[in-house]
This record gives C-alpha cells, sequence and structure tokens, in this order.
C-alpha cells in the first residue's frame, strides 16, 4: 500500500488516468442516482401521505383505489441497488458486460442487445463529464487530501445538476451532506477557515431565503425552490461567505442568457420555471477553481 501511494504521488500523470478510469465508473453509477432518486423520493412521499391520512382520519387501512400502487411509479424494492437494472422498453437485465463505462455503449452502437432500442447518448456523455472533470480535480491539485474532498464535491454537484434539471428537485439527502462536508473539510482551514464556512453556510441559505420571501411578496408567486437555498448554503461552506457575491452573478448570468434564450429560439413559454439549480451548481465550480482569478481579473481591468 505504501509502495502504491508513492507511485502514485510521484507520478502525476499516472494518479490523472487512474482517476479518469475510476470517473468513469462513478459516472455510470451516478446515471443511476440521476434516474432513481427522484423516484425514490416520490415513493417515500407517497407512503408518507398515507401515514398522514391513516393518522388524521384514525384509519387502520385507507380505501383500496388511495391504497392502490400508482401506475407510474415502480413497486418496492425500489433503492440504488435493487432492482437490477434493465431496458425500460423490453425489460432485458442488463449484463455486466453490457455496462461497461462508454465501451459497452460503442460495442452496443448505442442500442439494447435484445429489442435494438436506441439508448440515450445521454448515458455515456455523463459518464465521460464525470471521468474528465475528476481528471482535472486530480490534475489541479494533485495526489492529496484535496483532490479527495474535491471529487465528492464535483460529484455531488453532476448529480444535483442532473436531478435538478430532469425534475426541479435538490435532494435533501445530497445537498445537506454536501454542506455538513464543507464545513468539515474546512475545520482544519483545507480550502478556507472554519469561521468562514459556517458563515458561508448561514449567509448562502438566508440570502437566498430573503429573495424568495421578498419575490413572493410582492408577487405573490414562488421564484425558486428551497433546494436552491441549500444547494447555495452548501457551495458557501466550501468556499466561505466571500465566494456569494461571485457565484450568485455568474448562476444569474448563465441563467438569464439561457432562459433568455429558450424563449427568443424556442418560444419557451416564460411562465415555465426554469431549475437554478444547474446553473448555482456550474458557477459554484467555477468559482471554486477560478473564483480567486476571476476577482483578481475584474479588480485589475474594472476597477
Amino acid at each position: 500500500m505504501q509502495n502504491l501511494t508513492t507511485y502514485l504521488s510521484s507520478n502525476p500523470d499516472f494518479f490523472v488516468g487512474v482517476v479518469f478510469l475510476f470517473g468513469l465508473m462513478f459516472g455510470s453509477f451516478f446515471n443511476v442516482v440521476i434516474y432513481r432518486m427522484p423516484v425514490m423520493m416520490k415513493l417515500e412521499w407517497l407512503n408518507n401521505a398515507r401515514d398522514f391520512l391513516k393518522e388524521l382520519l384514525h384509519l387502520e387501512k385507507l380505501p383500496a383505489e388511495i391504497e392502490a400502487h400508482p401506475k407510474d411509479l415502480p413497486k418496492p424494492p425500489f433503492n440504488l441497488v435493487k432492482p437490477d437494472s434493465t431496458c425500460p422498453t423490453c425489460g432485458h437485465a442488463i449484463r455486466w458486460h453490457e455496462n461497461i463505462p462508454l465501451l459497452s455503449y460503442a460495442l452496443l452502437k448505442g442500442k439494447c442487445s435484445q429489442c435494438k432500442t436506441r439508448i440515450s447518448p445521454r448515458y455515456p456523455i455523463i459518464e465521460f463529464i464525470t471521468a474528465a472533470l475528476s481528471a482535472f480535480v486530480a490534475w489541479h491539485f494533485g495526489f492529496s487530501w484535496e483532490t479527495a474532498a474535491a471529487l465528492v464535491f464535483t460529484w455531488c454537484l453532476i448529480c444535483l445538476t442532473m436531478i435538478d434539471f430532469d425534475h426541479k428537485l435538490l435532494p435533501d439527502q445530497i445537498t445537506l451532506p454536501l454542506m455538513w462536508l464543507g464545513i468539515v473539510v474546512n475545520m482544519n482551514g483545507m480550502f478556507v477557515s472554519l469561521q468562514e464556512a459556517v458563515i458561508g453556510a448561514m449567509v448562502g441559505y438566508l440570502s437566498l431565503w430573503s429573495i424568495y420571501w421578498l419575490f413572493k411578496l410582492l408577487t405573490g408567486k414562488e421564484g425558486m425552490g428551497y433546494g436552491d437555498f441549500k444547494l447555495l448554503a452548501a457551495l458557501c461552506a466550501w468556499m466561505g461567505w466571500q465566494a456569494l457575491p461571485l457565484i450568485v452573478l455568474l448562476s444569474s448570468l448563465v441563467g438569464s442568457v439561457v432562459g433568455i434564450s429558450l424563449i427568443i429560439i424556442k418560444g419557451r413559454d416564460r411562465n415555465i420555471p426554469i431549475p437554478f439549480g444547474p446553473y448555482l451548481a456550474a458557477a459554484g465550480w467555477i468559482a471554486f477553481f477560478w473564483g480567486d482569478a476571476i476577482v483578481r481579473y475584474y479588480q485589475h481591468n474594472f476597477t
């Protein structure tokens, strides 16, 4: 083990390659997380709603039409491990050699081996993006604890981005552990001081929370979800409260450009909500690696 550690630390190119391969494997798993976690949340909400009705109505059993399982949700057990992955069209059980990141998609020519239904290219894209970003993290920090922490940070943002893009949800199961982990890794000042991390988490949450309620009081509408508050709190727990203005500015800028483009180019209804989480996540990741450089460039050229 000691020899392996020494070899990885003294051979940065090899280390980056190893992290890239692990990124591919984790990217394959994140495809499962991105698809299954929202479904798991809906199943949990369904069970909670039924329990609430039983308690409210003092019933031991609800009417059959309420107890009946919805057709659009899978039956338990359903989690990140079970049931095994299958083709959604024909139900073919995906074997291990059909689930090798990137390679299997290429060999299968992007189609199910059984029914030949086309497989979305999004799966290998997420695998590759995860691997590429992971390799960049390893190259940036080298063989260090900072790399391990930044990999978890990056992986969480990838999952949150895609889940929010698909379902307009930012699961507490990811945002809250990410926030607490940011505070933990900064207990000894890994990226910022502990004080800056704690203040960052508080200010990050309260800033969007305040905007949310101000907007709601003025318009009667909800401008964003509570998951956005928690995600910004998590980002600022990793980078400190000083990163807040840059993250909000970058995410708002990108979100505005994308939103206006969708309205102009695709004629999207401006009243349809656009998930803000992906823009927060992207802005947070950019600020994590280049925030100081962006601020210095701005101060040098515009002040």
